[in-house]
């Protein structure tokens, strides 16, 4: 398409006006079965289910949009409400780009896992691009025997484009709550213009960062620690380090070069985590 009527379309978009979005997505459950109970959503989000096997008991939704990414003055609400005894992961349908900026955007997350429920969510990297301002606000309410495994995943930016590092500012905050007692608090913040992000202590030369939250049962966190320690052992040209808190949970960090390893290596820690196999199969096999 020429770069001329693909501006042009862009600034149209913008002029029309800026997105509020809004999506809520309910689960039930249907004879141990998790079902899209019901959705509602504007644009430009649109929700798919795109389970494959029906009677497994996950139910995996695509959460697509029609827009090329967040533009300036963009403002998303999502709220996804998971009920007893249901198992949803929420999948993205590509990267999450953010465009130029003056005023900045933001994005509200709120999600509530009930009881023996469980919730996965590894979206696809975030690409700041040049003078891009954006917070993102996740709100995460779990309950008694629920299980999380969150990620994100950000990048430098365009790196093929040279545009490494020169987004003025993305901010995320994430609080997990367990019985309304607050256990995790993410506060995320780089803005390259007044921290190096190169110094010591921060991205060190990394050009990649991605960060897992993981709560489950104490004793499957605990052997879990070791297999994906040996994983991700094995994958070239990364650092990482695993952190365990209380109650049941773990904390990845991982810093690397490339946005698709790191968005690998996610899935399969989550797919590991979320299984239920024996912790002593090789969670190698899961990269395959």
């Amino acid at each position: 398409m020429d770069k001329k009527i693909c501006t042009t379309r862009r600034n149209r978009r913008t002029i029309i006006a800026q997105m509020n979005a809004r999506l809520h997505i309910q689960t039930a459950s249907q004879d141990g079965i998790t079902i899209l109970k019901q959705h509602y959503y504007t644009p430009p989000f649109k929700v798919a289910n795109i389970t494959e096997d029906k009677k497994g008991g996950i139910l995996h939704v695509m959460l697509m949009s029609s827009s090329p990414g967040i533009l300036d003055g963009d403002d998303h609400q999502l709220k996804i409400d998971i009920a007893d005894n249901c198992r949803l992961q929420l999948h993205t349908q590509s990267y999450q780009r953010l465009f130029n900026m003056k005023k900045g955007a933001s994005q509200n997350m709120e999600v509530v896992v009930h009881k023996n429920a469980s919730f996965v969510f590894i979206p696809h990297p975030v690409v700041p691009h040049e003078h891009s301002i954006f917070t993102a606000r996740n709100t995460i309410h779990l309950h008694d025997d629920s299980h999380l495994v969150w990620g994100e995943i950000l990048t430098c930016g365009r790196k093929l484009n040279g545009e490494q590092f020169i987004f003025s500012k993305y901010h995320s905050i994430t609080d997990v709550f367990m019985n309304e007692r607050l256990v995790i608090k993410e506060n995320w913040l780089v803005q390259p213009s007044l921290l190096n992000v190169h110094a010591i202590g921060q991205w060190e030369g990394y050009s990649h960062q991605a960060s897992l939250i993981i709560v489950n049962e104490p004793e499957t966190t605990s052997m879990a620690k070791e297999a994906m320690n040996d994983y991700l052992l094995q994958q070239s040209g990364i650092t990482f380090g695993i952190s365990t808190f209380s109650p049941g949970g773990l904390i990845v960090r991982v810093l690397g070069y490339k946005a698709e390893q790191l968005f690998n290596s996610l899935n399969t820690l989550a797919t590991f985590v979320s299984t239920g196999k024996p912790v002593n199969n090789k969670i190698s096999a899961y990269a395959n």
